[in-house]
């Protein structure tokens, strides 16, 4: 019987780049997008004997923005995949798609190559924040490309939201999810806005925290929208993720349920069998030997049953339904409560875990301070 796989294929172009995103990507040209897939190509035959033990169950094309390639190079990259991989009929297949690069040729052509979930960079409604944000595209660049998604016979459509942006208060994030709610989603992203080294919002904001959302506005901000949804028919299975029923994302779900997953690509990163991994973020490198996975594998690292344990419980955790004790037994022989009594016993008893029959998971205090608490499981050394 195959075991069970998920793959990633890393598109590292956009645009342009916007002003808080510290992801692997950049500009490109037409020739650089070419040359970028024809390696892809290779490096994804390359690996067929690996692939003869798995069955694709989600397959996530990630960025950049994967909808900046064109039609003809995204159709080479399937070819490539459909001629290595097996995958399951009935597979989620979901790719990135900024809102200002979304033509009817190109949509109708993903539901042609067996894309069934498209992952919309909204970001805001608002136009000035978009402005603000760098983003390329325009609230009417969404409400069009959302029509003709839904034109083209799409009909699980998740939308990424940023939270927390300068200046914001909590009633104008109320006004941008109620617009939002005027075109109806099947999932929900709402991601805290995070000032990273290296965007040009560090060198803006970096040193300037008066100009961002107070911590209780952030939090209130937070635990309104999970209410807030919930009351538009969104069930959060996750810290910052929200999903009409059977509708989550079943590629993230991979990662924090710890699954196997392949990244390809230009710093594709992958968990196989306990081993983490990640592809060269070096583009000369990853073009010379895109032939050969071994040369571009960098930062590998087997996991030893400590930090199988470890994220087990700090992954497994980010989910609103937590962890299962009895999964912990059956996974490691061992029982939770032992070999975490303490922490176990601390959080409880604090109110940050809640435990209700065989499930352990964070209370709604707890998800604001979940990095705390997921520090508090790891081994000491």
């Amino acid at each position: 019987m195959k075991k069970d796989l998920g793959l990633y294929i890393h598109i590292p172009f956009c645009v342009k780049k916007c002003a808080y995103c510290d992801f692997l990507s950049w500009s490109g040209d037409k020739e650089q997008r070419v040359d970028y897939v024809r390696a892809l190509e290779q490096e994804i035959l390359s690996y067929k004997n690996f692939a003869e033990d798995y069955q694709v169950s989600t397959l996530y094309f990630g960025g950049g923005t994967p909808s900046v390639l064109e039609g003809e190079l995204l159709e080479r990259i399937m070819e490539a995949i459909r001629r290595t991989f097996q995958i399951e009929e009935k597979a989620e297949v979901t790719l990135e798609m900024n809102p200002g690069t979304a033509l009817k040729e190109k949509l109708e052509l993903y539901k042609k190559l067996g894309i069934n979930r498209l992952s919309m960079g909204i970001q805001s409604v608002k136009n000035e924040n978009l402005k603000l944000l760098g983003r390329i595209h325009t609230y009417e660049d969404f409400l069009e490309s959302y029509c003709m998604a839904r034109e083209a016979g799409f009909d699980n459509l998740s939308g990424d939201l940023i939270s927390s942006l300068p200046g914001q208060t909590l009633a104008e994030w109320k006004e941008e999810l109620e617009i939002l709610m005027e075109t109806p989603l099947e999932h929900v992203s709402v991601y805290q806005l995070i000032i990273e080294e290296g965007t040009e919002f560090y060198k803006k904001y970096g040193e300037c925290e008066e100009l961002l959302p107070d911590e209780e506005t952030s939090r209130e901000i937070y635990l309104w929208t999970g209410k807030y949804l919930k009351s538009r028919g969104f069930e959060q299975y996750e810290i910052s993720n929200y999903a009409r029923e059977g509708k989550q994302s079943a590629h993230n779900l991979r990662y924090w349920e710890r699954k196997d997953y392949l990244g390809l690509g230009l710093g594709g990163a992958s968990m196989i069998r306990n081993m983490r991994m990640s592809n060269t973020r070096d583009w000369d490198k990853y073009m010379a030997y895109c032939r050969d996975p071994g040369k571009i594998r960098e930062e590998v690292e087997v996991l030893e049953e400590s930090g199988q344990m470890e994220e087990f419980m700090f992954l497994g955790l980010r989910k609103t339904r937590g962890i299962s004790k009895k999964e912990f037994r059956r996974t490691f022989g061992k029982d939770i409560d032992l070999v975490y009594e303490k922490t176990l016993e601390k959080y409880l008893k604090n109110g940050m875990l809640q435990e209700s029959g065989d499930r352990i998971f964070l209370s709604e205090e707890g998800i604001l301070l979940s990095n705390q608490v997921f520090a508090d499981f790891l081994f000491d050394g």
